[in-house]
């Protein structure tokens, strides 16, 4: 079976999870807990927008990229399985500047 590089990888969702625990103090919740599909906003998790700009502020440190904010609360910012995604295209894209520099 062919794995895509970066594909929906398990530690870039391991790590969001760890993040959304500890950068937004979610008490009485483990990393663990959180599914991959499971809404971050609403009626799943229950982040609201001040979340949101916390999360934005966790995730450009961890994986040192650049977050605008027109892209929050876009389709990225649904799930866990989302925000990987979207974090894994961004890690690519900058690879491949840096590789053409």
């Amino acid at each position: 079976m062919l794995e895509s590089p970066l594909s929906e990888s398990p530690a870039i969702r391991s790590r969001i999870k760890h993040l959304l625990v500890n950068a937004l103090h979610l008490e009485g919740l483990a990393p663990s807990d959180i599914a991959d599909d499971a809404p971050l906003f609403g009626e799943g998790l229950g982040l609201d927008s001040v979340d949101a700009l916390e999360l934005v502020v966790a995730l450009e440190k961890e994986f040192a990229i650049r977050i605008q904010s027109h892209e929050v609360g876009k389709e990225a910012f649904v799930s866990v399985s989302t925000l990987a995604a979207f974090i894994e295209g961004r890690l690519v894209a900058a690879g491949n500047a840096h590789a053409g520099s």
